[in-house]
């Protein structure tokens, strides 16, 4: 392979098109546009026109098999996402998966079995968000034990806000045949990546999910989970698309203190002098009388503001870069391919607990969840929403 990594772009949509824009003007570091796959032919000649030079292919499986490309990304729905990288590592090509990393967990554990039989290769997953300064600087606070064990995780990420017109756009959006679910698998799993990637895997999830509730759509854009990670910790994660105005909020509670993600802009640490079972055991009802009568403070917690910039586009690049310098040089990535079926569990566990009205563990059943997906896709297909 020469020195730069040619990528191969499946899918020429907003995504799509813009890794062959970044890779078209040179932003992206040891790696170049090697071809363009669509099945749609007025791709065709949008391709032609930006980037004459570049070859084209309408079908996938020639373009693995052109010598082209040395890696692809697949900007494609989300059920070809484990198909496609699968098809790439048979022919020894690197593969980078968009989120989320498949529908369901037993097609992301056919690719994940597959990629790890072909060690030499390199498989990414797109979680841009894990290049962003302010959620690698949470990770290290948390897995520093800066405020302890954590008690309770609450996100509340409900900026995803979507008008009909956005689901009216392609025949597949919003379908469980198509995308396979709606804010859980297309909008949210960043945040259901982060949720995992910083706190944990819970061990139980139990989900009150609407499904079309402000939208004409069949699958869900409102959404509440309850999260029991085990140990006595708790979490909330809620999302939807319809409240225009929206929140991102995402609070850890530890023994010694508290962190608060606002916007995804800012960081408050909160740390406690002491531990808050210590402070619960010592105090005297005359200083807690001080603390409820609007006393100082100070004396029982600290508090650090870190504010970061927005860093939206520089991530996607440096994924990209990212992926390019471990195929060139073994350099560590930073979304391992197989890490992408914890939050392909995670959303589908929130699917099940709301389609089976109950607690669900996890790992959950994995013919059960496809059994209770299928049921969805017939019934969509009998008696279709949007026409």
């Amino acid at each position: 392979m020469g020195s730069k990594v040619r990528l191969g772009v499946i899918g020429l949509g907003a995504q799509g098109g813009a890794y062959a824009d970044y890779l078209a003007e040179g932003k992206v570091t040891n790696m170049v546009l090697g071809a363009i796959c669509d099945i749609d032919s007025v791709k065709k000649s949008v391709a032609s026109e930006k980037f004459p030079s570049i070859p084209f292919y309408d079908n996938y499986i020639e373009m693995l098999e052109s010598g082209a490309v040395d890696a692809i990304v697949t900007c494609v729905p989300h059920y070809l996402h484990p198909e496609m990288a699968i098809e790439a590592m048979k022919r020894e090509i690197h593969a980078l998966v968009e989120k989320p990393a498949g529908v369901y967990t037993k097609q992301v554990k056919e690719m994940n079995d597959f990629a790890a039989t072909k060690p030499e290769l390199t498989f990414g997953i797109m979680f841009n968000q894990r290049t962003n300064p302010l959620y690698q600087k949470l990770k290290s606070l948390i897995d520093s034990g800066e405020i302890g064990s954590i008690r309770r995780t609450n996100w509340m990420i409900t900026t995803w806000w979507r008008p009909q017109g956005y689901y009216d756009q392609g025949a597949w959006r919003a379908t469980w045949e198509g995308e396979g679910g709606g804010v859980l698998v297309n909008q949210a799993p960043h945040q259901i990546d982060l949720l995992q990637w910083i706190c944990g895997m819970p061990k139980k999830v139990y989900s009150n999910v609407k499904y079309g509730f402000q939208r004409n759509i069949a699958v869900e854009d409102e959404v509440t989970a309850l999260l029991d990670y085990g140990n006595g910790a708790t979490g909330v994660f809620i999302t939807c698309t319809h409240d225009l105005i929206g929140t991102d909020r995402f609070e850890i509670l530890g023994d010694n203190g508290k962190i608060v993600v606002d916007d995804s802009k800012k960081i408050t640490i909160k740390r406690l002098a002491k531990p808050e079972s210590e402070m619960s055991a010592t105090m005297s009802m005359q200083d807690v009388a001080k603390i409820f009568m609007g006393g100082n403070t100070e004396e029982l917690f600290t508090e650090e503001v870190l504010e970061f910039e927005s860093v939206w586009g520089e991530q996607h690049i440096a994924v990209l870069e990212n992926f390019a310098a471990n195929i060139i040089d073994g350099t560590p990535l930073i979304a391992n391919g197989a890490d992408g079926i914890n939050g392909v569990a995670l959303a589908n566990a929130i699917h099940l607990s709301s389609w089976l009205d109950k607690e669900v563990e996890l790992p959950i059943d994995e013919e059960v969840y496809l059994a209770e997906l299928n049921k969805k896709i017939e019934a969509e297909k009998r008696n279709p929403i949007k026409s």
